[in-house]
Formats: structure tokens, C-alpha cells, sequence
């Protein structure tokens, strides 16, 4: 494979337009720009999880696995009609949410976002997961979306707040509960 970005910028921005996969020219703040702009935002959020010492091995691969998938999602959706993301990704998503899922205690209360650096990170990239969700689907109410792309963010934030969970007990943290008797 050859160079793809010989020169970072083009200057064909300025005018407040970028050019999508298939070389539409769109403005910048186009649902799908959103969209795929807030894909990337998650990547690097999971990106930031990665960048943390304490996380096991297997969530470690899943993730790494995840923003390949997450890369996928942005180039699905930078070009229109193209096809990435399918049930499959989904099903591993799911797959590997259960087997996480099982190691950990039944919930009892909402969680607050919190228990250590790398768990507040991992509830950070979970939140920007759901935005992301929720900018394609707002893409999808006004211009074709597969149904797997958000149906993939929706089990990615899923596995997010559960892997937030391993990573609060590999940090020694403690789940920092939501009150709702607390003295209204």
C-alpha cells in the first residue's frame, strides 16, 4: 500500500465544507459529518481506555478490536451506500459483554461513573459512544443508515459500562453507587 496522506491539509476546509468518502462535498456540520465525527471522538475516548495500565489482557484485545470496528463505523458512514458493520459485530460485542458480564456482581443500584482513572475513562468513552449513537440516528431519520451501525454503538456503550466495571475492581476501586435517599 502507498502513501495515503502525502500532505495533511488540502485547505479545501476553509469554506467550511469536507469532502466524504466519495467525494461529495458536504458542510461541516452536515448530520453525517456529526455523525462520523462523533465516531471518531469514541475511537479516541477508547483510545484513551487502552492508553491505561491496569487494563487485563482480554479487554485490552477487545478494545483494540473495537477500534478497528469503530474505524469501520466512520468510513461506513463517511461514504454513502457503503457496508461494513454487520450482525456479526454485534454478535461478538454481545458475546464478549456476557463473558465479561458473568465475572461481576449482580447490580443492585445505578452506578455512578467514577471508581478510578482508567474506569472514569472507560464511563467517559461509554458517553460518547451514546452520542455518537445518537447523531447517527439522527443521520438516519433524513438519509440511508445500515440499521447495524447503531445497533452497534448501542451494544458498544453496553460492553463499555460493563468493561468500566473490570476496570474498577483491577484498579482496586470501589463502584460508586447512586443515592436516591440522600436528604432531599
Amino acid at each position: 500500500m502507498g502513501n495515503r496522506l502525502s500532505k495533511i491539509y488540502t485547505r479545501t476546509g476553509d469554506d467550511g465544507t469536507t469532502g466524504l468518502g466519495d467525494g461529495a462535498r458536504v458542510e461541516k456540520e452536515s448530520l453525517r459529518v456529526e455523525a462520523y465525527g462523533s465516531v471518531d471522538e469514541a475511537n479516541s475516548a477508547v483510545g484513551m481506555v487502552l492508553a491505561t495500565p491496569v487494563l487485563p489482557d482480554t479487554a485490552r484485545s477487545c478494545l483494540f478490536e473495537v477500534q478497528h470496528d469503530l474505524f469501520d463505523v466512520g468510513a461506513e458512514l463517511c461514504i454513502p451506500g457503503h457496508r461494513v458493520i454487520t450482525q456479526a459485530h454485534i454478535d461478538r460485542l454481545e458475546q464478549t459483554l456476557d463473558a465479561f458480564n458473568a465475572e461481576l456482581p449482580k447490580l443492585q443500584e445505578f452506578i455512578l461513573p467514577g471508581g478510578g482513572p482508567a474506569a472514569s475513562a472507560c464511563h467517559l468513552a461509554r458517553t460518547i459512544v451514546r452520542r455518537a449513537e445518537r447523531r447517527v440516528w439522527a443521520l438516519s431519520r433524513v438519509e440511508a443508515v445500515h440499521e447495524d451501525v447503531p445497533k452497534y454503538l448501542n451494544r458498544l456503550s453496553d460492553l463499555l459500562f460493563v468493561i468500566a466495571r473490570v476496570l474498577c475492581r483491577a484498579e482496586r476501586g470501589s463502584e460508586v453507587l447512586w443515592r436516591h435517599d440522600r436528604g432531599r
